[in-house]
């Protein structure tokens, strides 16, 4: 279940592998802002809902109660928001309104939401007109959901990079924050640092001070031949398999890698959300369950928030055919 941190904390503590940013969370507020935000899992990414199927192959009435009774507190869904924007710059109403329905059964089963803007790769190959685009959806959902829906946070952008650097980047964050907040000032908005697979970008990430409602967000997948090995898509790692993982280096390395975006957030007196974190199906499943169980811990560690990638689809929580928890996997996160 949730809550592990202090038991996490302890064992590495006594094992001399965390250090002092790790001991306490950055602040009370902090610590407050994400409390909703301890474990969750990715959803709704790749699903046929968005175009108005049923069940393809998240069942929206079922699935949310069987997350929250597997002990999660929150989603993180995945919302390509920018394809259905017409040649007028509108959201297209009728897909507002199956996200209505998301986050209305999600709040229903208890789950708080992660509203997570994924458009990264059309956003990222052209930043020149990704910071309108983002701007223009985000005035549509704050004031959309301006007064209602408490229990959802939104992100920015997942994974900005590519082209998109750090100036660029920090403008668009600016631009999207100010219109979020003319409406709704205490919204809990979560920021990526650009190339979000490297820790130490988020150094670089310039946030208002005075705004105390951000949470940044990393997401981790190394090392890549193993969390990805046969992946098809992917002319690096696709002819990779049986890649196992778990040497104690392994091990550290991922505990050091983690810890030097903890020490940021201390020194910044930021909370850190890991929004992504996963192995691919055709990964060993053991050595996938002790990664997990390793990322999960560490950062529960450090005072964060984390969601698993993905509940569905090829880095999957659930049996494709049965539809049932794959038991080994979601042990290794919630146990």
């Amino acid at each position: 279940m949730c809550g592990l941190r202090a038991i996490a904390q302890t064992a590495l503590l006594a094992a001399g592998l965390l250090g002092a940013a790790g001991a306490a969370w950055p602040g009370e507020a902090s610590e407050n802002l994400i409390r909703h935000l301890r474990c969750g899992v990715n959803i709704l990414g790749y699903d046929g809902l968005w175009n108005g199927e049923i069940d393809n192959p998240f069942r929206l009435g079922v699935d949310m109660k069987r997350i929250r009774d597997a002990g999660f507190d929150h989603v993180r869904v995945n919302f390509f928001g920018l394809r259905y924007v017409g040649p007028d710059g509108k959201l297209n109403e009728q897909v507002l309104r199956r996200l209505d329905g998301v986050l209305d059964r999600a709040a229903a089963e208890g789950l708080w939401v992660v509203l997570d803007q994924h458009d990264s790769d059309s956003c990222s190959s052209q930043p020149e007109s990704c910071r309108d685009r983002l701007v223009s959806f985000w005035r549509q959902i704050a004031e959309r959901y301006a007064g209602s829906k408490p229990s959802v946070a939104y992100e920015i952008l997942n994974e900005p990079g590519w082209r998109m650097e750090y100036r660029g980047w920090n403008a668009v964050v600016s631009a999207v924050l100010s219109e979020i907040r003319k409406v709704d000032p205490t919204r809990i908005v979560v920021v990526a640092a650009v190339n979000n697979g490297a820790p130490e970008a988020v150094r670089k990430l310039q946030l208002p001070d005075s705004d105390k409602r951000l949470v940044v967000t990393v997401h981790y997948y190394d090392p890549m031949r193993f969390t990805h090995q046969g992946a098809p898509w992917s002319k690096d790692f696709a002819d990779f398999r049986d890649v196992a993982w778990g040497a104690p280096a392994s091990r550290e390395k991922v505990i050091n890698d983690l810890r030097s975006v903890a020490d940021w957030a201390e020194r910044s007196g930021r909370p850190v959300y890991l929004g992504e974190f996963g192995v691919i199906d055709s990964a060993p499943l053991l050595s996938r369950a002790a990664w997990m169980r390793h990322l999960a811990r560490t950062a529960e560690s450090f005072g964060w928030g984390w969601a698993y990638w993905q509940f569905d689809h090829d880095f999957s929580l659930t049996d494709a055919a049965t539809r049932e928890w794959k038991r080994p996997l979601l042990d290794a996160l919630m146990k």
